[in-house]
């Protein structure tokens, strides 16, 4: 899978799917790093394919509007980053398979919850 992670999120995030055989983006390695606007990134997404990853609720509304681009919603509240590798680590086989059928898929602290 082809991910883009957004700004509000570590770039080790990025660094965590790639070492699990994905193909993930940061911001910070885009032109505007992370200046890139929300419009930016969701263009870039759609003209490589890429899954958002983001923090920013702009992206759900975006989504319920246009459909577009595919998101994985982190709403874990804040929490460090050691903490939210063992959350996306646990859930990574299921954030997979959710993306093969649906398009918007969230994280929370405790759950996966796939949207429909």
């Amino acid at each position: 899978m082809k991910f883009l992670v957004d700004a509000q999120l570590p770039k080790r995030f990025a660094n965590w799917l790639n070492e699990a055989g994905h193909d993930a983006l940061h911001t910070l390695e885009l032109p505007r790093k992370n200046r890139t606007t929300d419009q930016e990134v969701i263009a870039r997404a759609k003209r490589d394919g890429r899954i958002v990853v983001s923090k920013d609720a702009d992206f759900v509304q975006t989504f319920l509007v246009t459909g577009d681009p595919s998101l994985l919603l982190i709403s874990t509240g804040n929490i460090s980053n050691a903490e939210l590798e063992k959350v996306l680590r646990a859930n990574l086989a299921g954030i997979e398979a959710a993306f093969v059928s649906s398009r918007f898929v969230e994280i929370t602290g405790n759950a996966l919850v796939v949207h429909e």
